[in-house]
């Protein structure tokens, strides 16, 4: 386990050790957990406040940072991962627009509420099930200032798992989701930990958070990964076969009977040509372009998304999978605001 994973474990054991009383921990770490909530809300109310004011938006992005790596099975970077996309979106080598034209200094169409400060949380000695319920917290805070929508910057796959619960159960039902992956991300308990990277779509899929799963790109997967695919009815479209299945994926319909899409993007979805800033190189994958039309010629109402899994300690110097992640963002942006 690294330094940014273990370090706030290490710190509650040796309050154990110094026979802190447990009920002494708890209230600190309740108010800790009070403390994050409360900058997300208050975050969340005044940009929601900002876009009533303004009028004319029906729903608009908003950022939502989530920076877990512990969860990772291999590399623990995309911890680090949300501020570097922000940076790479407003770093001023391109122009603040969309390709279908919308302006994201707009904040009818992007605003931001800040990061989850996961590190900080942990290092209370919060444990994974507490934490998970923050970030599902949080991301209802955001809902609940109409018209916001999240748009979540992991971190590692695991967070999607707490992401869509929270929009399931804030909307009221089940969504659609348009996964996009080299992983079907869909192991029972990976290495026996059930909130893995790896586990996030078994915990979406029990909970019943979704009628529809879609994973596209899928070029790394074993035997469990299609039993509990089967297991499912989730629809995996592997890479293998994507010259057949193109015309399909790029002209989808999802979200009729249910809440809405949720579009979850790891980069890895990406062939590394593209996007070799990740932390499980996966060769073969899709191109930029193919990603794009998929998500542009895509039919249904995005109510949320993530983008995960960018691993700025393996990018290139120049950041260009950073900028490959900022594209995306602006893309979904698009896609979700109206």
């Amino acid at each position: 386990m690294s330094y940014i994973g273990s370090r706030g474990i290490h710190y509650f054991q040796k309050l154990n050790a110094a026979n802190v009383a447990s009920g002494l921990l708890e209230k600190g770490q309740n108010r800790v957990i009070d403390a994050s909530l409360t900058l997300i809300r208050e975050r969340a109310k005044l940009k929601g406040e900002l876009v009533r004011a303004l009028g004319g938006a029906v729903a608009s992005a908003s950022l939502l940072g989530v920076p877990l790596g512990h969860n990772s099975s291999f590399l623990q970077g995309p911890a680090f991962a949300p501020p570097r996309i922000r940076e790479a979106i407003w770093c001023g080598s391109t122009n603040s627009a969309t390709e279908e034209g919308k302006e994201l200094n707009d904040p009818r169409v992007l605003t931001d509420v800040g990061d989850v400060p996961v590190q900080e949380i942990r290092d209370c000695g919060v444990d994974d099930d507490r934490l998970m319920n923050v970030i599902s917290e949080s991301v209802k805070l955001v809902m609940e200032e109409d018209p916001l929508r999240p748009l979540v910057l992991g971190g590692d796959h695991s967070i999607s798992f707490p992401v869509v619960r929270a929009v399931s159960e804030k909307l009221g039902g089940p969504v659609d989701i348009l996964h996009l992956d080299a992983h079907p991300d869909i192991y029972n308990a990976f290495e026996g930990n059930k909130y893995s990277h790896a586990s996030s779509f078994a915990r979406i899929m029990e909970g019943g958070y979704a009628r529809r799963l879609l994973q596209v790109g899928i070029r790394s997967i074993t035997t469990e990964g299609r039993e509990q695919g089967k297991r499912f009815g989730v629809e995996q479209y592997e890479m293998r076969t994507f010259s057949r299945d193109r015309h399909f994926l790029e002209n989808l319909k999802l979200g009729e009977g249910v809440k809405g899409v949720y579009v979850s993007v790891d980069l890895d979805c990406l062939d590394p040509a593209f996007a070799p800033g990740v932390s499980h190189i996966e060769p073969g994958g899709l191109s930029f372009r193919d990603v794009l039309n998929i998500l542009h010629n895509l039919q249904g109402d995005v109510v949320a998304a993530d983008v995960v899994e960018f691993n700025p300690q393996r990018d290139t110097v120049d950041g260009m999978t950073a900028m490959v992640a900022a594209k995306l963002v602006r893309e979904l942006t698009a896609k979700i605001s109206k």
